[in-house]
C-alpha cells in the first residue's frame, strides 16, 4: 500500500510540473474536458473499484481542496470523510481491549483442572489459595467457571472416594485374587488361582485344578494365610469378584486373620486391574507359547514364571524393578569391560535373565 502511494504522488507531482509550463487557456481548456470525461464515466461506471492507496490519496487532497470543489470527486463528500476517519484512527494504533476481564491462560486454566481433578475435596478458596502459593493470582468465580466448563462441580459433587484413589491409598496394605483358566493339549481346561499383592505386585501361585471345589479353595485360603503371617506389614483388604466359587469359607479364612473382603462391581474388571494385568502378562510371555499336558506340567510352569516374574523381571510400576530385590531403578550406563554378560534360559529358553559377572 505504501508504495503504490508514493508512486501515485510521484506521478502527480510530475503532472503538476508539465502544468505549470503550459499557458492558462489551454490548463483551464483541459480541466473542462477531464470533467466532461468524468461525468461520462460516472454513466457507465455505477461504482468503480478503488485500491486502498486511492483512498488515501483522494483523502489527502480533499483537505487541500475547499468543501465546494469535492464536486470534482468521483465519490460523495461523505465518503471521503470517512475515508479520511479511517486515516486518523490507523494513525493512532493503541491496544484495544474488549470488556470484562482478560482471559486466563490455557496454562492456567489446565493447572486449575489439573488441581480440581486431583483434589476433589478442594473447594474454589482451597484452589485460589494453593494457586496463590505457587505465584497465581485467579479469582475464585474464574475458578468456578473453569470447572462448570469442563463439567466439574464443587466440592461437594467432586468429594466422592473414587475406586482408583481407593485403591492406591491403601494398596501396601491390599491383596487381589482371582482365576484364570488354561485349555490342555487334550482340550480339557484348568483353573489356576493366584493372589498379588497390590502395593509390591508380588504374585503367590495359589494351585492349579479341574474342579475348583469349595474345599479345594478353603484348603489354598488356608495355605495362603499361614504365609502371610510372616509379613512385616499386615494386610487389611482382600479384593475378589463375585464368582460362586468365592466362598463364605473361603473368606472366612481370611476374615478371622484381620482382613477385610472387598467384592468388585459387576462386570467391573477394572476394579480388580492388577490381577487382570498379571493375567495378560502370563498369557502373552508364557503361556500362550506352551502346550500344557497336564495339571503338574502347569504348576511346574507357572512356579518358574512367577519365580522370574517376582525376582528377576522389571515392573513400570515399581520404576523398572523387581518385586523382591533391592536393585536401584535402571539407567543407562557404559559398559564395564572388566564384567561379561551372563545369560539364564528359562523354561526352555522361553525366558531369557540377563546378569553382569566378574
Amino acid at each position: 500500500m505504501l508504495l503504490s502511494l508514493v508512486y501515485l504522488v510521484l506521478r502527480f507531482v510530475l503532472q503538476l510540473l508539465l502544468l505549470s509550463f503550459r499557458s492558462e487557456e489551454f490548463k483551464e481548456l483541459e480541466i473542462v474536458v477531464l470533467r466532461h470525461e468524468l461525468a461520462v464515466l460516472r454513466r457507465q461506471v455505477a461504482r468503480p473499484p478503488v485500491r486502498p492507496a486511492d483512498r488515501a490519496f483522494l483523502a489527502a487532497a480533499s483537505r487541500l481542496l475547499p468543501r465546494p470543489r469535492w464536486r470534482s470527486f468521483f465519490v460523495t463528500p461523505d465518503t471521503l470523510v470517512r475515508w479520511h476517519r479511517d486515516l486518523v484512527r490507523r494513525r493512532w494504533t493503541y491496544s484495544r481491549r474488549g470488556c470484562g476481564r482478560p482471559e486466563l491462560a490455557r496454562e492456567i486454566r489446565e493447572l486449575v483442572l489439573c488441581l480440581a481433578r486431583e483434589n476433589p475435596r478442594w473447594g474454589y478458596q482451597r484452589i485460589v489459595g494453593e494457586l496463590g502459593g505457587l505465584g497465581l493470582r485467579v479469582s475464585a468465580t474464574s475458578v468456578r467457571k473453569i470447572l462448570r466448563q469442563a463439567g466439574l462441580g464443587p466440592a461437594g459433587e467432586r468429594a466422592g472416594l473414587s475406586w482408583r484413589e481407593f485403591l492406591r491409598a491403601h494398596a501396601q496394605s491390599m491383596i487381589a485374587c482371582d482365576f484364570f483358566t488354561v485349555d490342555t493339549l487334550w482340550l480339557g481346561r484348568l483353573y489356576v488361582l493366584f493372589f498379588i499383592e497390590l502395593g509390591s505386585r508380588r504374585v503367590h501361585l495359589a494351585g492349579c485344578t479341574a474342579n475348583p471345589c469349595g474345599e479345594w479353595m478353603v484348603q489354598q485360603a488356608r495355605n495362603l494365610s499361614w504365609s502371610l503371617q510372616e509379613r512385616r506389614m499386615p494386610l487389611r483388604f482382600l479384593i475378589h469378584d463375585r464368582d460362586s466359587k468365592f466362598t463364605g469359607d473361603f473368606d472366612e479364612i481370611f476374615q478371622t486373620e484381620g482382613l477385610e473382603i472387598v467384592r468388585t462391581p459387576f462386570r467391573a474388571p477394572q476394579a480388580n486391574a492388577v490381577a487382570e494385568r498379571f493375567v495378560r502378562t502370563v498369557r502373552g510371555e508364557c503361556l500362550d507359547w506352551l502346550l500344557i499336558a497336564g495339571t503338574r506340567q502347569l504348576e511346574r510352569t507357572l512356579r518358574t514364571y512367577i519365580d522370574h516374574y517376582n525376582t528377576h523381571r522389571p515392573h513400570r510400576a515399581l520404576g523398572l524393578t523387581p518385586p523382591q530385590t533391592d536393585r536401584p531403578p535402571l539407567h543407562l550406563a557404559y559398559m564395564d569391560t572388566e564384567k561379561r554378560l551372563r545369560r539364564r534360559d528359562r523354561l526352555g529358553g522361553l525366558i531369557h535373565e540377563y546378569s553382569m559377572v566378574a
